[in-house]
């Protein structure tokens, strides 16, 4: 038999249980990866099966960018398991090339200030609790996910501040996205409306379920809307556009990693002391504000 701790599937829950971050998109790899590489000890994986799973992934058209990152998901796990077992083995998908990488990459578009200001009062004068997702995601910054599973203790409006942390149904993508954030213009009337809609602690219940944050089915009906609206923008368009409209106000570039739970990739000081207060980006968040008092 085999030792059940060499088997990559229990080698994938050993790493996620440790790191705080999102499973599904690695469980996605996982399962994409054993549908051609299949169960076995960590050590038997071979550089073929790397292969054939990239020409998987090409064959189902997957952009380069989704295939980097599902091929960056296993060969995270492998490096663990490799470190933990004491296999001494070159990692099989080390330097995988991945044909025409990034040619494929699409420049997202960004939201005018008067499509904002459209959407944000469209959203707040509807009746669609999932529209009210745009002001929140356009005036924090914050991913999808943060917002559709907030819990109703995450909203203190009368403090003005929203709290994004981790919990029993949804995680957070990367460490650095634990934050507090201020609550200004439209986003607070936006709370306030999906507030009086909550149910069981959740501020959106609708896409609370027993397996956890739907924070995909969200987004599908969301970006319906936005697409048709405003010319194939999504909700991740909405990010991209905080980040621009941050730079337009010359906000220093840590402040702007911070509001949107960036990785600040090149800035290595940013890691150390306790970032921004409250007040600093609550004034900088206030500048852009698209509407409110």
């Amino acid at each position: 038999m085999i030792p059940k701790r060499l088997r990559l599937s229990d080698v994938v829950e050993e790493y996620l249980d440790l790191k705080p971050i999102d499973p599904k998109p690695t469980r996605l790899a996982v399962e994409a990866f054993f549908s051609v590489a299949g169960e076995r000890e960590i050590a038997d994986y071979t550089r073929e099966d790397a292969k054939a799973f990239l020409f998987l992934l090409e064959q189902r058209g997957n952009s380069t960018g989704t295939i980097r990152r599902r091929i960056n998901s296993i060969s995270a796990i492998l490096n663990y398991g490799f470190a933990e077992l004491d296999i001494d083995k070159r990692n099989p998908f080390s330097r995988l090339v991945i044909k025409a990488e990034g040619l494929d990459r699409k420049k997202r578009g960004t939201f005018t200030t008067q499509q904002l200001q459209e959407g944000y009062q469209e959203a707040l004068g509807g009746k669609s609790s999932v529209r009210l997702l745009m002001p929140i995601l356009g005036e924090t910054g914050c991913r999808l996910a943060e917002i559709v599973g907030l819990r109703v203790e995450d909203v203190d409006l009368e403090a003005k501040v929203l709290r994004i942390r981790p919990n029993a149904m949804r995680r957070l993508k990367t460490a650095g996205s634990e934050r507090d954030l201020p609550i200004v213009g439209c986003a607070e009337e936006a709370l306030r409306k999906a507030l009086s809609g909550s149910e069981d602690g959740w501020v959106f219940p609708r896409y609370i379920h027993d397996d956890g944050c739907r924070a995909t089915h969200a987004s599908n009906a969301l970006n319906k809307w936005l697409k048709g609206r405003f010319g194939g923008l999504t909700a991740h368009s909405l990010r991209h556009t905080m980040r621009d409209r941050l730079r337009a106000v010359e906000a220093p570039l840590e402040l702007i990693d911070q509001v949107g739970g960036w990785s600040s990739v090149n800035n290595i000081g940013s890691r150390y002391g306790q970032g921004y207060k409250i007040d600093q980006l609550a004034a900088w968040l206030d500048s852009i504000k698209v509407c409110g008092d």
